[in-house]
C-alpha cells in the first residue's frame, strides 16, 4: 500500500478506540500546565527580578557604555519637587547595525525592574534606524504608540490602510485597541531616520483601533511648550493642526526647542499629585563630552539623552526648565496622573488568579512579541 492511499480503519485493534479520550486528555493536561504557568508567570518573573541584580546586562559586549547611577535632588525649602535623573548612559541599549536604540524603560530583553513604567507612560525608545531597513510587519494591542520625528524620514504602513513618509516635526498616532498590524520603514537611500518611539497604556481598554498624523514645525516650538498629545478629557475637540492629539490617557506631552538663556514654565494639567517627565533628545549617537544642549530643572542639569523624573509636583502649579548649553534644546516634557485602567468590553468581576493569568499571558506575549520584532530582525528579514 503507497503512502497516499488512504489507511484501512483499525476496527479489530480495540486499543484504537482509546486514541481519541487519549487525545483529549493530553490537550487537557497541557492546557492545565499552561495556565498554571500564566497564572504564576508575572508574580513570579517581579519576584525574581527584583532580586536579581544587573548591573550592565543591558548593554551589549560591543558598546562602550557603562551603567550609571541615577541621581536625587531635592529643591530644599523653595519646592516640594524631588528630580531623580536618568543618565543618557543608563539606558538599556543595543546595536544591532541597523538599528541603533536606548531604551528609557524595560523593553525586549532590556529588563530593569526600577524602570518599567512611570504612571500611564511605557517606552521611551530613542532610535536610530538605518537606511533601507526598518521594522518588519508585526502586531500591536491595548497601546498607545506615537512616534516623533526628529530627523530622517520613516514610512508608516499598517492594517487600517494607512501609508505614509513622515518627517521632522511630525508625529504620527496610533491607538492599537482591539489590535493593529504595521511596519515602519527608512526608505530614503540618503539618510538615516532618527525618531522617538514612545507608548503609553490606554486609561480605557478595548477601543477601536485609530490614527493621526500632525507636523509642528520647529517654529511652533521655539522658545515656548508646545503641546503636541492630550487626554481626551482636557482637549478641546477641534480637529485643527494646531492642536494637539486626543489620546485616551490621563498624559499631557509637550515640546519644546529652547535656546541658550532662555527659560519656559509649564503649567501642571490638573490638580492633584502629578508625575512629570523629561527627556532631552540627542543630537548624535552618544552625548556630547563638551557642550551641547542642556536643560535645567530644578538643581538638577540633564545633557543630550538624559532624562528625569520629577516627584512631588502638585497641581495647580509651575514647573520652570532653562536651557543652560550652548546650543538649543529640545525636549519632551510629559504631564501624568496615576495610571488606572478601565475596560470597553466587560463589567465582570475577575478573580485575583484569573487577573494574573491574564497579566501573565499579556506579559508572555508581549515579551515573545517584541523580542521576535525588535531584538531577532535582521535587515534580510525584511519586507523590500
Amino acid at each position: 500500500m503507497s503512502p497516499s492511499e488512504p489507511q484501512p480503519p483499525h476496527s479489530k485493534d480495540p486499543n484504537s478506540y482509546q486514541s481519541s479520550p487519549s487525545k483529549f486528555k493530553t490537550a487537557a493536561t497541557g492546557i492545565a500546565i499552561l495556565a498554571v504557568i500564566l497564572a504564576f508567570y508575572a508574580p513570579l518573573r517581579t519576584a525574581i527580578t527584583r532580586q536579581i541584580s544587573r548591573p550592565s546586562s543591558h548593554l551589549t559586549a560591543s558598546t562602550p557604555f557603562k551603567r550609571a547611577m541615577t541621581t536625587n535632588n531635592t529643591n530644599g525649602a523653595t519646592s516640594p519637587l524631588k528630580i531623580t535623573k536618568r543618565p543618557w548612559n543608563a539606558r538599556g541599549h543595543a546595536d544591532h547595525g541597523w538599528l541603533y536604540t536606548f531604551h528609557t524603560f524595560s523593553f525586549a530583553s532590556y529588563c530593569d525592574p526600577q524602570y518599567e513604567d512611570f504612571g500611564p507612560l511605557r517606552v521611551i525608545n530613542e532610535d536610530r534606524v538605518e537606511r533601507g531597513t526598518g521594522f518588519g510587519t508585526h502586531s500591536h494591542a491595548e497601546f498607545l504608540i506615537w512616534s516623533y520625528i526628529v530627523s530622517g524620514e520613516l514610512e508608516h504602513k499598517d492594517s487600517m490602510g494607512n501609508l505614509e513618509n513622515l518627517r521632522r516635526g511630525e508625529v504620527q498616532f496610533t491607538s492599537a485597541g482591539t489590535g493593529i498590524r504595521h511596519s515602519e520603514y527608512c526608505r530614503n537611500p540618503a539618510e538615516d531616520v532618527h525618531f522617538l518611539q514612545i507608548w503609553a497604556k490606554p486609561s480605557v481598554r478595548g477601543l477601536k483601533p485609530s490614527y493621526k498624523t500632525r507636523k509642528y514645525t520647529d517654529e511652533m516650538k521655539r522658545e515656548r511648550l508646545l503641546r503636541v498629545m492630550e487626554s481626551v478629557e482636557r482637549h478641546s475637540g477641534k480637529d485643527e493642526a494646531t492642536e494637539p492629539i486626543p489620546m485616551h490617557a490621563d498624559l499631557s506631552m509637550s515640546a519644546s526647542i529652547l535656546s541658550p538663556g532662555m527659560k519656559v514654565e509649564h503649567e501642571l494639567v490638573a490638580e492633584g499629585e502629578r508625575n512629570v517627565y523629561l527627556h532631552v533628545v540627542m543630537s548624535e549617537r552618544t552625548q556630547p563630552k563638551t557642550g551641547g544642549a542642556r536643560i535645567k530643572i530644578g538643581q538638577e542639569e540633564l545633557g543630550e539623552g538624559d532624562g528625569a523624573f520629577v516627584r512631588g509636583a502638585v497641581g495647580p502649579g509651575k514647573i520652570e526648565v532653562e536651557s543652560v548649553g550652548d546650543k538649543p534644546a529640545e525636549f519632551l516634557l510629559f504631564d501624568m496622573g496615576h495610571y488606572v485602567a478601565q475596560s470597553n468590553l466587560t463589567n465582570a468581576f475577575v478573580p485575583h488568579t484569573y487577573t494574573w493569568m491574564l497579566r501573565g499571558y499579556t506579559e508572555l506575549a508581549q515579551l515573545i512579541l517584541l523580542t521576535s520584532v525588535n531584538w531577532q530582525i535582521s535587515p534580510q528579514q525584511l519586507e523590500p
